[in-house]
């Protein structure tokens, strides 16, 4: 990960203007953001990735805490069930991810109420499997997302628009989600049939029946 760091510097007598670094390895960006904050003539210190955005230096430490703990190769399957008679819906994550040269499943479902339709539940199992990263510390990297809604993946993707007030809402949410995680999404729809686990979980949730578990492959 390489960062460019900008310096907002004012002098005693208040002239002020800034410094942009050369794009720098992340431990060093924040070495030197520390020592230039030793002057005590910094109005403020900002960081930037690749993509323009800007970390703060409490994203960069639990960066680096996450470099250490050797997570990568992060592939997430999401489903979403809905009982029009109950008006319940059932939703099922699953991730896969490499950590320390182990590979590494994490399964997780829940029971949802006050949903309108299957559709909804499929993008509340989306913004639920993003919330699931977040448990897992898996941040600030590619993560492929992969599930049998193509109205959920299209629309995230902005390959389809997006007319349903209440469906932007839930993008609306997800995409500012993935935005603090500073995810880089890639979205990969998959048929019904290879996304068997996610939906088995799903339908174990509508049936009452809540799952979590991490298991070492």
């Amino acid at each position: 990960m390489k960062l460019t760091l900008e310096w907002h510097y004012h002098t005693p007598k208040h002239i002020e203007t800034t410094f942009r670094s050369e794009e720098l390895d992340i431990r060093l960006a924040l070495r030197l953001a520390e020592d230039i904050e030793k002057t005590g003539r910094v109005k403020r210190l900002s960081f930037f990735d690749q993509d323009g955005s800007e970390w703060t230096k409490k994203e960069i430490n639990k960066w680096i805490k996450q470099s250490e703990i050797g997570i990568s190769d992060v592939v997430a399957f999401f489903d979403g069930g809905y009982d029009v008679d109950t008006k319940l819906a059932g939703i099922g994550n699953v991730v896969y991810y490499n950590q320390n040269r182990k590979d590494y499943r994490y399964r997780i479902n829940a029971r949802l109420e006050e949903l309108e339709s299957n559709n909804e539940a499929e993008y509340a199992a989306f913004y639920f499997l993003v919330q699931q990263l977040e448990q897992l510390e898996i941040r600030a990297m590619e993560v492929t997302f992969k599930g049998d809604s193509l109205v959920v993946l299209n629309q995230l993707s902005g390959e389809w628009p997006c007319y349903d007030e209440l469906f932007n809402r839930w993008l609306d949410k997800i995409e500012e989600k993935l935005k603090e995680l500073k995810i880089r999404p890639i979205y990969e729809p998959v048929n019904r049939k290879d996304n068997t686990e996610a939906h088995q979980l799903a339908k174990q949730a509508l049936e009452g029946t809540p799952i979590e578990s991490k298991l070492q492959l």
